[in-house]
């Protein structure tokens, strides 16, 4: 049974100390995640599996949809899931903490394999719209009722609305999977807010993937009615510093509680669960308890067609 209350979070990579993105997830380790996402007020979410080789992609998948059968809470939470890559730009700053060895062109074919290892539990797929030729790929899961955002990418106006046009419906984490140096006006965010009429725009509310400012002043351009908060959740979530992995990355999380690459170049993923994400829009946006509960619970849903019947929750519990 879908979830109907309670956050509902479209990019979960991790939690508790548990990588979804490892090839050794066990039953327990899945159930621990969700066991403390409930306890978090999390009431669904799409489990996130990045870039790697197809191979390894499907085999992470195919793992995670059998454990995911075996536990009732996690079939409760995990309503589906969101494969994010491999099909994204591959220049650094675009690609994020993404492997560069695994990037590749979209491909209808690598597409239906990582789609059947999914077990067709699929609900979301982010790409970069340039590396997709013809919007093949786009075409292709839009007509299987599967959302594609575009995330990671360098899109023009031209690709993002060629991409809109084949079924292109969501962006993934504004303001982030961009370089810290670009153009200041003919740059993806800009390009992103411009189509806000006509895509769900996604983003990540822990104040360092996003300063509190320029977010205010995205979802003031984005609309209340088209904006979503998702965590982007690694295994730090939920949890104090210390030492985490996500796919490939070894990570130390320090008191700021920021994930960032080891190199410090680039944030690699969130650690702020959605009740303190939560806490922050009221804290430092002041919005209200009916504006949180759409962009936290009522948008994700609609953006992936899943029955709405929560009502805003009481800001005394965040």
């Amino acid at each position: 049974m879908n979830p109907s209350t309670g956050y509902f979070d479209l990019q979960v990579n991790g939690y508790a100390g548990v990588d979804f993105n490892q090839d050794d997830l066990t039953a327990d380790g899945l159930h621990v995640a969700c066991e403390l996402m409930a306890s978090h007020g999390v009431a669904g979410i799409l489990a996130t599996i990045i870039t790697e080789h197809v191979e390894t992609m499907c085999r992470r998948l195919a793992n995670l949809v059998r454990l995911r059968e075996q536990d009732e809470l996690a079939r409760r939470l995990i309503v589906g899931l969101h494969i994010e890559g491999p099909f994204i730009n591959e220049t650094d700053g675009y690609r994020g903490a993404h492997p560069a060895d695994a990037v590749r062109p979209a491909d209808e074919e690598a597409m239906r394999r990582l789609l059947n290892a999914g077990g067709g539990l699929t609900r979301l797929v982010t790409l970069a719209p340039e590396r997709d030729a013809g919007f093949r790929v786009t075409q292709m899961l839009a007509k299987q009722g599967i959302v594609v955002s575009a995330g990671h990418t360098d899109a023009s106006l031209d690709d993002l609305r060629g991409a809109i046009d084949a079924g292109l419906g969501m962006f993934t984490h504004v303001g982030n999977g961009c370089p810290m140096k670009m153009h200041r006006h003919d740059n993806i965010i800009q390009r992103a807010l411009s189509m806000h009429e006509r895509l769900w725009l996604c983003f990540i509310a822990d104040g360092a993937h996003v300063p509190f400012v320029a977010l205010g002043n995205y979802l003031r351009a984005a609309g209340i009615e088209r904006a979503i908060v998702v965590t982007d959740a690694i295994a730090a979530a939920g949890l104090g510093p210390g030492r985490y992995k996500l796919g490939r990355w070894d990570m130390v999380i320090g008191e700021d509680m920021v994930a960032r690459a080891p190199d410090l170049s680039h944030l690699v993923g969130s650690a702020c669960p959605m009740p303190q994400a939560t806490a922050r829009l009221r804290d430092q946006l002041h919005l209200d308890a009916e504006t949180i509960s759409k962009l936290t619970e009522v948008n994700p849903r609609k953006a992936v067609g899943v029955a709405v019947t929560s009502s805003p929750r009481s800001l005394d519990r965040w």
